[in-house]
């Protein structure tokens, strides 16, 4: 199973979120689910907002266009990401 779907919006991504890391950003996937590095620890919203902002650097989108589905407290989350960029498409699919 794949880690990513794509929709009519963009794409929705499984996310395992791998918080107090020393460094921000993609750790391969596992499963069916992207891990993410994020230095900030879970407390207080901290740990998603970095998350937001480490995969819109990663996949070049701006913050806006990445949007919680469902996890917010969870460490494995659904989270869209709001392009039809054929650029961001074939970038998931090489992480597979």
């Amino acid at each position: 199973m794949s880690f990513f779907s794509e929709t009519a919006g963009g794409v929705v991504l499984n996310v395992r979120a791998k918080p107090r890391s020393s460094k921000p950003g993609l750790d391969g996937v596992e499963g069916d689910a992207l891990k993410v590095r994020i230095r900030s620890a879970p407390v207080d919203g901290k740990a998603n907002k970095e998350l937001v902002e480490t995969l819109a650097d990663v996949f070049d989108l701006p913050k806006s266009k990445v949007v919680f589905k469902s996890g917010e407290t969870s460490k494995t989350k659904r989270i869209a990401l709001l392009s039809t960029s054929p650029a961001l498409i074939k970038t998931l699919k090489g992480l597979e």
